[in-house]
């Protein structure tokens, strides 16, 4: 029997290794022949998929920025890397990748299993900007992807805004995943033997507003005061983002002790397994945050905030604390917690590693994908 032709689309190839490198590997274990289609492959990345069995293609993509003739240029190459390599289905992720292949994939026939792995900046709504492109990220969908056998989500609240927004009809077949998954056998079970009154707090993120930065570094000033010997760690760079912090400011605070700035880390689990709480205070809309899985993965506290995505990664008492979105009172109270009875780090770090064995193992979430593309495989 010939193996089903299976094409991964990505905005950004390191994602094909970092998120999507054990989805890979198991659809090659169930005999599927997968290919990826991403711009800008690095030569790594490249030898990477390649040494996973992988076949990688290129297309051009536009990450950001609406130009109607290039996004048409997307659209057709991927049309012609469906036709030229006989794909059977094609499974996409991020939001230009969705649209843009699922409109390719449905004018060449082929079925489409689409990923949403969050709304992002677009549907946050904080700015003019983010409103216009909410309004026209709405339009791109509803015309893209309501012919897609199975549209899947990593939290129900993106569904019900969908359903809200008229983007989809009930009528179309959807699944629910816990987000990307975490490879539990690459990360270790943290030992907490921190007997000191340095409990160290860590946030790993893109450095913009959305992320809740400001709000970290906010929190970080207040608690100083009374706890001195508290540390606030910060990996993560600034970028184009209108809403980015500067580095300047960072690097002022890093020199005041107000903060511990590593810049970005390629080795970011060396450093949870030397933290004591992870924080991520984002009010933008997420899928369900990388970053969480990894932390709860080796066994910190989380503190987020009650927001799609972030809520799925806490249990309340269990494994950390929720906040209110862009409440600096909230973000304080919570940290504080942890400063007053640091016993709590101990009980609540090991809840974390329990629960992303039971929720978020990527080998559940996995068998999960594959389930439902076998499903309709058939079809």
């Amino acid at each position: 029997m010939s193996k089903k032709r299976i094409l991964l689309v990505a905005s950004f190839s390191p994602s094909l290794i970092n998120f999507r490198g054990d989805f890979i590997e198991s659809l090659i274990q169930n005999n599927f022949e997968v290919y990826t289609a991403s711009p800008d492959y690095t030569e790594e990345v490249k030898q990477q998929l390649l040494t996973l069995g992988a076949h990688p293609v290129v297309y051009k993509l536009e990450r950001t920025g609406l130009n109607p003739l290039n996004d048409l240029k997307s659209i057709s190459e991927l049309k012609a890397i469906i036709k030229t390599h006989d794909i059977d289905l094609v499974f996409p992720y991020t939001v230009k990748p969705v649209i843009y292949s699922s409109i390719a994939a449905n004018s060449c026939n082929v079925p489409v299993i689409s990923l949403i792995t969050g709304l992002g900046f677009a549907f946050t709504g904080l700015t003019f900007k983010a409103r216009t492109l909410q309004r026209l990220n709405e339009f791109l969908y509803k015309i893209s992807i309501r012919k897609n056998k199975v549209i899947v989500f990593q939290n129900k609240d993106d569904y019900k805004l969908f359903l809200d927004r008229k983007i989809i009809p009930k009528t179309n077949k959807v699944a629910f995943v816990g987000g990307s998954g975490v490879n539990l056998n690459k990360y270790k079970t943290r030992v907490n033997d921190n007997t000191s009154n340095k409990i160290k707090f860590l946030l790993v993120a893109r450095l913009i507003k959305e992320k809740g930065i400001e709000l970290y570094i906010a929190a970080a000033k207040k608690l100083k005061k009374t706890y001195p010997e508290a540390e606030f760690h910060i990996i993560g760079e600034p970028d184009n983002s209108p809403s980015s912090i500067k580095l300047e400011k960072l690097n002022k605070l890093n020199s005041k002790g107000i903060v511990v700035y590593h810049g970005k880390q390629n080795n970011v689990p060396e450093h949870l397994y030397h933290t004591d709480v992870f924080v991520l205070p984002t009010y933008y809309r997420e899928g369900v945050p990388r970053s969480i899985l990894e932390a709860l993965s080796v066994g910190l506290p989380i503190i987020t905030t009650n927001t799609p995505g972030c809520k799925e990664t806490v249990k309340k008492d269990y494994n950390g604390i929720l906040i209110a979105p862009n409440n600096l009172e909230e973000l304080v109270e919570a940290m504080a917690v942890f400063l007053k009875t640091p016993s709590k780090i101990k009980e609540m770090g090991r809840n974390s590693r329990l629960y992303a064995e039971q929720r978020f193992d990527v080998n559940i979430i996995n068998k999960e994908l594959i389930a439902i593309i076998n499903e309709e495989i058939k079809h």
